[in-house]
């Protein structure tokens, strides 16, 4: 049975990426009934550890038992460090799970890219990304190579405005020389309002999740809708 505004959590663990996910629903997926469950220890307690530990999957996992026991017809974790939790959380509920990214790796996949960076302010991030870009490849593009490159900047963090963590994740993204990149990846939703600065900067599409993963649930969740789910708008 299709639900005319089915419910829709959204686990995060930062406010900015909250917010970020929140407006791209509303653009995207306005038909949802949006439940945000804010957890904002989750990505300092995965930086303190060094990465993902047992004790911090089992906390995303009660999470996610918590969204489903109050009736979630789909989830989507916007925190891209716990992106590894999704599978054992697809393996024990029956509906739709996504990923923070996964829907705009798949499109960045099917598109013209050659070399693509992913930058993060977060280092649990960066290799949370790769792996599911990695593993989306021989599905989406087997037939075509390509290059990923990362950056970090955990100074981008702490910036305090779009323009200025635009210029860390520049900074970054020169030092390591994947500002020729042919598209820049934003790794968290947290830096989305840095995305049009950083593509000035740049010169290259730069592109960011939260719309890509609004549109899947919303073909996934309302078939009539359609289940195309496009490369995301880029700025200039």
């Amino acid at each position: 049975m299709i639900e005319a505004h089915p419910l829709v959590a959204m686990i995060h663990a930062v406010p900015t990426g909250a917010r970020v996910a929140q407006e791209a629903f509303a653009r995207e997926f306005p038909q949802a009934t949006v439940w945000n469950v804010l957890d904002d220890r989750l990505l300092d307690d995965a930086r303190d550890a060094g990465g993902l530990t047992d004790v911090l999957r089992r906390r995303m996992l009660r999470l996610i038992g918590h969204v489903m026991d109050g009736g979630a017809r789909g989830l989507l974790l916007t925190c891209s460090s716990y992106g590894d939790v999704v599978d054992t959380a697809r393996s024990l509920w029956g509906v739709p799970v996504l990923k923070s990214d996964e829907a705009l790796f798949k499109a960045a996949l099917a598109g013209p890219f050659e070399r693509i960076a992913v930058v993060a302010s977060t280092r649990p991030a960066v290799p949370a990304a790769v792996a599911q870009l990695q593993a989306l490849v021989p599905a989406v593009r087997p037939d075509r190579p390509v290059d990923i490159v990362t950056a970090l900047s955990e100074a981008a963090a702490d910036a305090g405005t779009p323009e200025a963590t635009a210029r860390h994740l520049a900074d970054a993204l020169t030092t390591v020389g994947a500002a020729d990149a042919d598209a820049v990846l934003l790794a968290q939703y947290s830096l989305a309002p840095a995305r049009d600065a950083l593509a000035e900067l740049l010169d290259v599409p730069v592109l960011d999740g939260a719309g890509a993963a609004a549109r899947e649930l919303r073909g996934l969740l309302l078939p009539d809708a359609g289940q195309t789910v496009p490369v995301p708008a880029v700025a200039p």
